[in-house]
């Protein structure tokens, strides 16, 4: 039998700045709340190289079925494609799950 499902917080510490264990401690709390194990938070800076691509490869080293973060603004405002490819991500404000499954279906 299956545990709880792993997931894996993400956040861009340029963006939560003085907020980051605000953010940090929201996202284990939904987590939490959505019935994942958070198995690690992911934390990038601005100086960070293709963060969304080293986010995508932790998701898969870690086989996590979602990636939490505070809002899409730790992703510049965008849904990454390459990462709902993967697994599904969820966010804090506004609580939102973009799923892998339904966006492959609008994407094909």
């Amino acid at each position: 039998m299956r545990g709880k499902p792993p997931a894996l917080g993400y956040l861009r510490k340029d963006v939560s700045g003085v907020s980051q264990d605000w953010d940090e401690a929201q996202m284990r709390s939904l987590a939490k709340r959505l019935g994942y194990e958070l198995c690690k938070t992911v934390t990038f800076g601005a100086a960070t190289d293709a963060p969304v691509d080293r986010l995508v490869e932790a998701a898969r080293t870690f086989g996590v079925d979602a990636v939490i973060a505070p809002g899409l603004q730790h992703f510049g405002n965008a849904v990454p494609a390459e990462l709902v490819e993967v697994c599904d991500l969820i966010t804090v404000t506004p609580q939102q799950t973009y799923s892998r499954s339904a966006l492959s279906r609008i994407w094909a």
